[in-house]
């Protein structure tokens, strides 16, 4: 009787699946063959094609028609938006194709088919939703499924993550503040939530006024795009300190008179917080019970944006992406004109000239001087100052009336109608200018031309800079109910050639009431105060010092970060240190 012995089992040390590849038995022939990984969901067709001669390990010899062969590469292109499966890049000679079933089958039915009417897939609608008109559609924002038709776009929706994702421009900003490592995340606040805030505030008390206001000039009411006024380059001195470098803020302080002190700047990008798409940042400091809402020089606050809300914004020069092995560093070049930050420049200064050309400095009718004046204007100053009028008031913040949480702000005001009394508040205005600068460029947000459309379709031109400058104009519109203004006086100022950024003309202004234009952006007075007071009672819980919040360049997400006390005063000592060195070695040479 033969014998049957058990040969030697090699098991895995290492626990995995197979044979070890420290101990592989030497009657092992196959060792040095390629494995090709698979996926649990492949079908496997065969082990290995001996027959295959193509060598792409495709099945051409199999009997495969030309017409199966196109069709299987279609339905391969299809998988493509997906996400691919595992071991689906490597070599297909382990695919399963119906090789008998293809080559055994025969169209009965030759008869041509009724076309569908509206097409293969539209059901009587237009060929696709933002997918196959691309040159309509798509080509402004990649439509709302791709290239291909349908609400889906190719297939799948969302397309293939990660495909060739270095050749797409991004639209990730930068923080609008530097984050050091030694900075502390204390809060994160998501946009939605803060939407949902509501805290009713009464009627502010008038606590002093500073200044000097004109009276505005009511003949550019008349301006039409046919009699159309150049803007002027006037000099004039405007104050916008932060809170900190106040000395009547600092005076209040000192007596204890509110628990919050800020400037109505800061307090309208707060309330505005949700319909913010840049980046911004607010220093926050903690003394003893009070809080000081301050601002960095230079920062956001200091420039005004432009088509911040629109569906695509304009854009700075992208910087070079180190992912893409491709792409050479340009030479420095002269910045657009359109470019963001461009645009901004140009904006703060048009809405500054604006603000001083349009008001009468020369009585009749004569200037109107609050109280005390102006307490940003030294003796030593020679430039004329600017019309402008400050109201420090306070808020109660309080829930309860036990509760004792006021807010006082500091407010501006630009003018004032001539037959008022603005000294008992009434005829106040302040005054913006909203700014075309190129209906084609990119980042235009499809606004119409003012020249043409302005006279005739005012509430069209009104209704895409609502929604280019949601955020703009609902700031604007915080700080006019926030100081008492009667009025909001809105300028309409265009470039004199697309192609200069220098020269512009006044087509015409509007007036509008600032309760009501807030009724019309959907600006809810009430949701911004219920953002503040949250803001406050977030830091009130923290401990002495210095913070900041932080709103995420690319996110609805607001963030408050613990900082150091001199965090932003270092980066001034040492320029200042770095100017002084090469100035003594420029006097040593």
């Amino acid at each position: 009787m033969a014998s049957f012995s058990l040969p030697q089992i090699n098991d895995n040390p290492e626990g995995g699946w197979g044979p070890s590849t420290s101990n592989l038995p030497p009657q092992f022939k196959f060792k040095d063959i390629p494995y090709a990984p698979y996926s649990k969901s492949d079908k496997l067709g065969r082990f290995a094609d001996w027959n295959d001669l193509s060598g792409d390990n495709r099945p051409t010899n199999l009997g495969l028609s030309a017409q199966a062969n196109a069709r299987a590469g279609l339905q391969g292109r299809g998988r493509r938006d997906g996400q691919p499966a595992f071991g689906s890049g490597t070599a297909s000679a382990f695919a399963y194709f119906h090789a008998e079933d293809e080559s055994s089958f025969s169209l009965v039915d030759s008869k041509a088919g009724t076309a569908r009417r509206g097409g293969a897939l539209a059901r009587g609608r237009t060929p696709a939703r933002g997918g196959a008109n691309y040159a309509r559609v798509g080509g402004q924002r990649g439509g709302r499924g791709g290239l291909a038709g349908g609400r889906g776009g190719g297939g799948q929706r969302g397309g293939r993550r990660g495909w060739r994702d270095w050749e797409k421009t991004g639209r990730t900003r930068e923080s609008s503040v530097a984050i050091s490592p030694d900075w502390s995340m204390l809060e994160e606040i998501e946009f939605h939530r803060l939407a949902k805030l509501r805290l009713e505030v009464d009627e502010p008390e008038d606590l002093e006024t500073y200044g000097r206001v004109y009276p505005y000039d009511k003949t550019y009411d008349r301006i039409t795009t046919r009699t159309e006024k150049p803007l002027q380059l006037l000099d004039r001195i405007k104050y916008n300190p932060t809170t900190s470098d106040d000395p009547v803020i600092q005076e209040l302080a000192a007596k204890d008179t509110a628990t919050i002190y800020t400037t109505d700047v800061i307090l309208a990008v707060l309330m505005c917080a949700p319909r913010s798409v840049y980046p911004w940042d607010i220093i926050v400091v903690r003394e003893g019970n009070k809080l000081f809402f301050d601002k960095r020089d230079g920062g956001p606050f200091d420039t005004i944006t432009v088509n911040e809300n629109a569906a695509d914004p304009p854009q700075d020069t992208p910087a070079p992406n180190p992912n893409n092995p491709n792409e050479k560093v340009a030479a420095p070049e002269t910045p657009s004109i359109n470019s963001a930050t461009s645009l901004a420049l140009e904006a703060t200064y048009i809405n500054q000239n604006f603000m001083f050309q349009s008001v009468i400095e020369t009585p009749p009718p004569p200037p109107v001087d609050f109280s005390k004046p102006n307490p940003f204007y030294g003796p030593d100053e020679t430039e004329p100052l600017a019309s402008c009028g400050y109201r420090y008031r306070v808020f109660d913040l309080g829930i309860t009336e036990d509760e004792d949480m006021r807010l006082c702000v500091r407010t501006e005001t630009d003018a004032y109608l001539h037959g008022q009394s603005p000294l008992e508040g009434q005829g106040l205005l302040t005054i913006r200018a909203l700014n075309e600068f190129d209906p084609r460029a990119p980042g235009a947000g499809g606004a119409p031309d003012w020249r043409t459309k302005l006279d005739s379709q005012r509430g069209a031109v009104m209704a895409t800079e609502m929604k280019n400058n949601s955020c703009k104009l609902a700031k604007w519109t915080v700080q006019s109910i926030l100081a008492g203004a009667d009025l909001l006086k809105l300028g309409f100022i265009s470039r004199v050639n697309p192609r200069d950024n220098t020269r512009h003309v006044i087509l015409s202004t509007t007036s509008i009431r600032p309760t009501d234009f807030a009724a019309q952006l959907n600006v809810s007075l009430a949701n911004g105060w219920g953002i503040v007071r949250t803001v406050a009672d977030m830091c009130m819980k923290q401990p002495e010092g210095k913070y900041v919040l932080v709103k995420d360049p690319n996110k609805p997400v607001l963030r408050l970060y613990a900082v150091p006390a001199n965090a932003f005063t270092a980066e001034d000592e040492e320029e200042e240190v770095g100017l002084e060195a090469e100035d003594a070695e420029v006097l040593a040479a």
